[in-house]
């Protein structure tokens, strides 16, 4: 829960609207008020920023929605109601990180290439011939993601979709960025080479005791 300020003629703002105002702290029905409407402003934040009449989008404003749904989902809902209520908003807004980083990735490709991809989406299919049996002997897809220096950052970003998943799974937001993930696997990587000299090191993201971990292991090529 919120704590309310530490003077009764003080507020607490968050960002995105005060959340507790002097020593009253908002109504659990309030919290969840609050949260839909956030959502909705920042909705209409990234409406403006791929409409052009915003030049950045709005990743602070993000940062704080997402602070407060964390600190959110630590709360121990007994209410079914408000349980399912949150669960539904929680939705929702995946559904709404997926899209903004769909679209996001169609403006670093450029527009010449979203059309050659929206033409061939378009294009009629061909029948697809039934596929040859499985392979009992099929090796199973390795979990680990191996980290080389000079890559190019599609393993980080896989390393950081399987992270997302993970929470996701768990019902809740990743708590680190993609360039916090680059940042700690080069200095981990450095540790491990140096240790083990080799120029290879994996990586797999691993849930334990409700928390997601990433593990690394030294290849040898």
């Amino acid at each position: 829960m919120l704590r309310s300020a530490e003077s009764p003629e003080d507020g607490l703002d968050l960002g995105m609207g005060a959340y507790c105002i002097g020593r009253t702290v908002i109504k659990q029905d309030d919290e969840l008020d609050k949260l839909e409407e956030d959502i909705r402003k920042l909705k209409s934040r990234y409406d403006q920023f791929f409409s052009g009449i915003q030049k950045f989008p709005p990743m602070h404003e993000r940062r704080l929605l997402e602070v407060y749904i964390h600190e959110l989902g630590k709360q121990k809902m007994r209410d079914n109601g408000r349980r399912f209520r949150y669960s539904q908003l929680l939705t929702r807004y995946n559904q709404l990180r997926e899209l903004w980083g769909r679209r996001m990735r169609e403006r670093e490709e450029g527009p010449l290439d979203f059309r050659r991809r929206s033409a061939a989406l378009n294009e009629p299919m061909e029948p697809i011939a039934p596929p040859p049996p499985p392979r009992v002997t099929s090796a199973k897809l390795d979990p680990y993601v191996k980290v080389a220096p000079g890559t190019n950052g599609e393993e980080i970003k896989r390393l950081y979709g399987d992270i997302e998943k993970e929470h996701l799974k768990l019902g809740k937001l990743p708590n680190i960025t993609i360039e916090q993930l680059k940042s700690m696997i080069q200095k981990q990587s450095d540790v491990v080479r140096q240790k083990y000299h080799v120029d290879v090191v994996a990586f797999r993201v691993d849930v334990v005791d409700g928390k997601v971990k990433l593990k690394a292991k030294p290849i040898q090529e």
